[in-house]
């Protein structure tokens, strides 16, 4: 039975490829949850999108059901030839350390994880410094004096996350209160919204009134919360601003499709090489989103402090904590 379910599972990954091969043409592997997530996902494809309007060339794409998935895509999509094949997720690290080694001559690229392998482009962002300017904002805007953070799974990029927007929210406000809570500590943590929404409700309860998501396809359901509470929500990875006009502070948007765009173009031009691409706002990697779905809410006081605070953090002038390589959060 167990062998079974493997097969059954491998071919409907290479169903998805299609019987003709193709012809250096790049590839990418989405993560759990469907390209059109609203978060991640969708954000990568926002790049797919830009190299196909930009260039005209086709990209084969797969979007997992499971992570299991992850390994036989990569293969598949290496074994046609297509180049660069992106891996979207920290999640599909393991099967692109394995499958990169196979295919020496294949250029390979992963988003939010690094794998040390000579020939694959690691993307990593510095969320904390785009999770400063959010905390920033919610703490200007809050009049309760509480702002939450509900995150995906537990793991270092979003307590880096949780941090900067501690220390973003306190340089604002020194009094401010900050609750928060992860969903799980599995990879499906970033495709539950249900949970999403009762853990945000959790917060509006304690007297959150700007509550910010780093949880994927989860944070769908911490912005309806915010909207149906009448409160604050805050988008991240792509532009959530539009999901629930008036309701959402801002996006703090990591800029996958960069990214992906980045990948893609350096491969079409040659120039692409492999290493560890490391993006913040100085680098365009970060940023957040003004509007005209969020502008009424932004006063000209919050636009100035996080302008000034994007250029600090960019000069260096404003240091934002990070857990991954300082260690435990002060804040």
């Amino acid at each position: 039975m167990i062998r079974f379910k493997f097969l059954f599972s491998a071919a409907l990954v290479a169903a998805a490829f299609g019987a003709a091969a193709a012809q250096a043409e790049p590839a990418i592997v989405y993560s759990v949850g469907g390209k059109f997530d609203g978060s991640f996902n969708e954000s990568a494809f926002g790049g797919v999108t830009r190299f196909q309007e930009e260039t005209g060339s086709a990209v084969r794409e797969f979007a997992l059901e499971r992570d299991s998935q992850s390994l036989q895509a990569l293969r598949n999509f290496a074994s046609r030839g297509n180049a660069p094949v992106v891996a979207i997720g920290f999640n599909q690290a393991n099967a692109l350390s394995q499958v990169a080694p196979d295919f020496p001559e294949t250029d390979f690229a992963i988003v939010d994880m690094v794998v040390d392998q000579p020939n694959v482009r690691s993307y990593v962002f510095k969320e904390h410094e785009g999770a400063y300017i959010g905390g920033l904002l919610a703490a200007m805007a809050s009049k309760s004096g509480t702002v939450g953070f509900v995150g995906g799974m537990d793991i270092p990029i979003i307590q880096r996350f949780l941090c900067g927007y501690k220390q973003g929210a306190l340089a604002a406000d020194p009094d401010v209160q900050v609750v928060f809570n992860m969903t799980g500590d599995t990879p499906a943590a970033f495709a539950n919204p249900v949970r999403g929404g009762e853990l945000a409700t959790g917060q509006i309860k304690r007297g959150a009134d700007v509550i910010i998501q780093a949880a994927g396809g989860t944070g769908l359901g911490v912005l309806q919360a915010a909207a149906d509470a009448g409160v604050l929500g805050m988008g991240t990875d792509s532009n959530q601003n539009g999901l629930h006009p008036g309701r959402v502070l801002t996006s703090i948007r990591k800029r996958v499709d960069n990214a992906v765009f980045d990948s893609f173009q350096s491969a079409a031009n040659g120039t692409f090489e492999p290493g560890i691409q490391v993006l913040g706002l100085a680098e365009g990697g970060m940023d957040w989103v003004l509007d005209d779905n969020n502008r009424e809410l932004i006063t000209a006081e919050m636009q100035a402090a996080a302008d000034a605070a994007v250029q600090g953090i960019s000069a260096g002038t404003i240091k934002v904590h990070d857990v991954v390589t300082e260690g435990a959060c002060p804040f």
